[in-house]
């Protein structure tokens, strides 16, 4: 059965993908997009069509999350599809991509297929598997790329774990390239990093901890880098945290090669300064790092040399938070926070809206192959509507997520989702949820 048609009125366009921004109007007819623009019922809305006055509000396709773990199956007390989906509308997120490092690993097709089916099913968002890269991600087999893409998974990683094997990476991006598939790597060269649980520096030195040099990561983009060049795969780096690795990444974009790359709200949005007195709800992979670095993630959102904003989406219970922080687990919960606190950067002038909003949109769904990510007529309706100068703070406390393990808890913030919109249905409605 059809759903409704629905018009969306005086609304701020967001839509990179076509160059719009600007005020407008929405129509949806059903589960996709009829048609949008500055010019849409000025002459009237036709009857039968319900209204929504977005006056004050911007109305952008639904956020893509390309970076979430979901923790189903295996570890459902901190997370399911079903509550990470909830927590994903929640925060203007109408399509997420399941990490592989679950229990048992997604890394065969019966589990890409359990994903997409059980999580469609439980979800009032879009999720889209992962599937990982090596057999168990141990880092040693290659999985069936080929099999898994034509089974669903729209892209291939090993979750946190860096490859470290060269040649193991080489005839996976070799593989990948016969297959026109998309390998995601955590870059964090494993022996650097061994011991280490924050960035390296005079913080880590004065708080005892051992430390993860930037060195690291810029050493495996780079190496990735080479490989790349050697075998034409399709190579995103997910999460970047240093100045150097995007310089590197820089230089591979200048070449032309298939290079992208992405990072995460707390690492343009804190420093390794967030660890304090052992913080360990600020312990992340790759850890904070120095606020040179910090700033240089901003400007690499600026600049474009960062494609992607995920949420990195890593929930986590309170037993394995609540530890020494050496001993404490890694990860924060973003999927209700990622909007806002990448709005900031729009607030205090560092990068513009639009490229926060194609980040978080277009640039995603390009990468992962998927129908949406623009308001283009005939795209599914899958959209957030925000007000992108409210005030408000985050409290973990209300968040819908199992998990509470934020690192922006009781943090003040501008910018909060109104309603969220999937296949043309409201999934979300702040003005119900309050």
């Amino acid at each position: 059965m059809a759903g409704p048609k629905v018009a969306y009125l005086n609304a701020r366009l967001i839509d990179p993908a076509n160059g719009v921004d600007g005020t407008g109007a929405v129509l949806t007819d059903g589960e996709r997009i009829a048609d949008c623009g500055p010019g849409l019922f000025t002459e009237g809305v036709p009857d039968g069509v319900e209204r929504v006055d977005c006056t004050g509000l911007c109305l952008t396709p639904g956020l893509v999350d390309m970076q979430v773990h979901v923790r189903e199956p295996g570890a459902e007390h901190q997370e399911t599809f079903a509550s990470a989906g909830q927590a994903a509308v929640a925060g203007g997120v109408t399509s997420l991509a399941a990490m592989p490092d679950t229990d048992p690993v997604i890394d065969d097709v019966a589990l890409v297929e359990y994903v997409l089916r059980r999580g469609n099913e439980a979800s009032p968002a879009r999720i889209y598997p992962i599937a990982a890269a090596t057999k168990g991600r141990g880092g040693n087999q290659l999985t069936e790329l080929g099999l898994l893409r034509d089974a669903g998974a729209r892209a291939f990683s090993d979750g946190n774990r860096a490859i470290s094997n060269a040649l193991v990476m080489r005839r996976l991006l070799a593989y990948a390239s016969a297959h026109d598939c998309l390998i995601l790597h955590h870059p964090q060269e494993p022996a650097l990093g061994n011991g280490g649980v924050m960035n390296e520096g005079e913080v880590a030195t004065r708080l005892g901890l051992g430390g993860i040099p930037a060195a690291a990561e810029a050493i495996m983009v780079e190496r990735d880098v080479r490989l790349v060049e050697l075998t034409g795969g399709r190579y995103h780096a997910t999460l970047l945290s240093t100045e150097a690795a995007l310089n590197v990444v820089r230089q591979a974009k200048d070449k032309g090669l298939p290079v992208t790359c992405g990072t995460a709200p707390h690492y343009f949005a804190l420093n390794e300064n967030a660890v304090g007195d052992y913080r360990s709800f600020a312990k992340t992979t790759p850890p904070l790092r120095s606020e040179r670095d910090r700033k240089a993630v901003a400007e690499a959102l600026a600049d474009g040399t960062i494609d992607v904003i995920a949420s990195a989406h890593s929930p986590r219970d309170v037993e394995s938070k609540r530890l020494p922080f050496a001993q404490a687990a890694y990860g924060v919960v973003g999927l209700e926070t990622m909007l806002p606190i990448a709005l900031e950067q729009h607030h205090n002038g560092s990068v513009p809206l639009t490229t926060l909003i194609r980040a978080m949109t277009a640039n995603p769904a390009k990468l992962l192959g998927l129908d949406g990510g623009s308001l283009t007529p005939g795209a599914p309706a899958d959209m957030v509507l925000f007000d992108p100068d409210r005030a408000w703070r985050i409290d973990a406390d209300t968040f819908v997520s199992k998990s509470k393990n934020s690192a922006f808890d009781q943090k003040p913030v501008q910018g909060r989702v109104v309603r969220t919109i999937v296949a043309g249905m409201t999934m979300f409605d702040a003005t119900n949820d309050a």
